[in-house]
C-alpha cells in the first residue's frame, strides 16, 4: 500500500493472493478498527504484474465498527473475484431487540469488473462461527464453494457446504460433517476444501469430540462425509488440502516440546487411502498454518515460520 495500515495476521486470519486469467494479482485482507475484535475486509490488485497496486477498497457497503474479518478470497472460472467473511451485523441487531443469537454470519460478495468495484454484499448464512477461517474452492465448472464451520442447535460446531451463487439466485446451504463437537466457543480451527476435476470434495476439519482430531473425508452435503479417516490426533492443528488428478495431499502442524513439525500424508488413488504420516520440516519456533499449492501439476506447501518463510515442493 502506498499509505501503510494495520493488518491482522494471525494464523485464521492472515492476508490472502489470488490470480487472474490475465496475470493480475488480488489482495484481500482484514484491517483492524478502533474496538476490539471490529474490522473491515480490504482489497487491493495490480493489472501489471505486481509493479504497482491500486490504493485499497473496503469491499462490503456495510460500515459498522464491527466484525467483517476472516476474509477468504478467489477468483471463479469467469475471472469474477469472489470475497466471503465472517460478519457480526447480525449479533448486534438481534442484541438490539433482546434476540439470542449464536455466533456470527457468513456473507459474500463479487466484483464482475476485475477489482474496481464490488456488488453489495449478500448473507449467506445466520449462525456460523465467530473466527475459523472459511475455505473456498473453485468447483469443475467454474463456480465457487464455500466450506465452513457453522454452528447448530445448542453450540453443536459442525461444517456447512455451499455454493455462492453470483446470479441472484439462492445459495442453498447443507450441513456437510456431524461429528456433534458441542463447544460454548470458537475452537481457532478452520476447514480446507479442494475440488478435484471430476467433482471430488476432499476436505479437512478438526474436531475434539471425545479427542482431538484431524478428519479427512470427500463431502456429500447434506449426508456424512465419504471416505472419512482420522488424518492426525492430539497436538495436530490447521490442516490444508489440495488435489490434482487421483492425487491429494494434506498437510498440517504437529506440535511437541521442540517446536512445531510440518506433517504430510498423501495419497494417489483419489482419496480412498493414504500414506503413512511424514515430516517435511522442522521449526523450533513459532509457526503458521501451512498452505498447499499447486501449480501446473506440482504440489508445494507455504510454511511460514519464526525462522523464515519455506517453500516445499511435495511428491506428486
Amino acid at each position: 500500500n502506498a499509505a501503510a495500515e494495520r493488518i491482522y495476521a494471525e494464523g485464521e486470519n492472515r492476508p490472502k493472493i489470488a490470480f487472474g486469467p490475465h496475470d493480475e494479482i488480488y489482495v484481500s485482507w482484514s484491517q483492524p478498527r478502533a474496538k476490539p475484535w471490529t474490522g473491515f475486509v480490504r482489497f487491493a490488485r495490480s493489472l501489471d504484474r505486481g509493479e504497482h497496486f491500486s490504493d485499497p477498497l473496503t469491499v462490503h457497503h456495510d460500515r459498522a465498527e464491527i466484525t467483517h474479518r476472516f476474509d477468504a478470497l478467489v477468483v471463479d472460472g469467469k475471472g469474477r473475484i469472489v470475497i466471503a467473511w465472517i460478519d457480526k451485523r447480525d449479533l448486534l441487531a438481534a442484541d438490539a431487540h433482546g434476540k439470542p443469537y449464536l455466533g456470527a454470519a457468513i456473507y459474500y460478495s463479487w466484483s464482475d469488473d476485475g477489482g474496481a468495484r464490488f456488488v453489495p454484499e449478500r448473507k449467506l448464512i445466520d449462525q456460523s462461527c465467530e473466527c475459523c477461517r472459511i475455505a473456498l474452492a473453485r468447483t469443475p465448472d467454474g463456480e465457487v464453494a464455500a466450506f465452513f464451520r457453522g454452528i447448530y442447535g445448542d453450540n453443536i460446531r459442525d461444517h456447512a457446504y455451499a455454493v455462492l451463487r453470483t446470479d441472484g439466485q439462492t445459495s442453498p446451504v447443507a450441513r456437510a460433517t456431524f461429528s456433534d463437537w458441542q463447544i460454548a466457543g470458537c475452537p481457532h480451527h478452520g476447514p480446507g476444501l479442494a475440488i478435484g476435476g471430476d467433482g471430488t470434495r476432499h476436505a479437512v476439519w478438526y474436531e475434539a469430540k471425545g479427542q482431538p482430531t484431524i478428519w479427512y473425508g470427500q463431502l456429500d452435503p447434506g449426508h456424512a462425509p465419504k471416505h472419512p479417516l482420522a488424518i492426525a490426533g492430539a497436538g495436530a492443528s490447521h490442516a490444508d488440502v489440495a488435489a490434482h488428478g487421483r492425487t491429494a495431499w494434506v498437510a498440517w502442524n504437529q506440535v511437541g516440546a521442540d517446536g512445531y513439525t510440518l506433517m504430510l500424508r498423501r495419497s494417489t488413488d483419489n482419496g480412498a487411502h493414504f500414506d503413512v504420516p511424514r515430516e517435511i520440516a522442522r521449526s523450533s519456533g513459532a509457526a503458521g498454518s501451512p498452505q498447499l499449492l499447486l501449480k501446473q501439476g506440482r504440489a508445494f506447501v507455504a510454511w511460514n515460520t519464526a525462522t523464515g518463510f519455506r517453500l516445499v515442493e511435495l511428491p506428486q
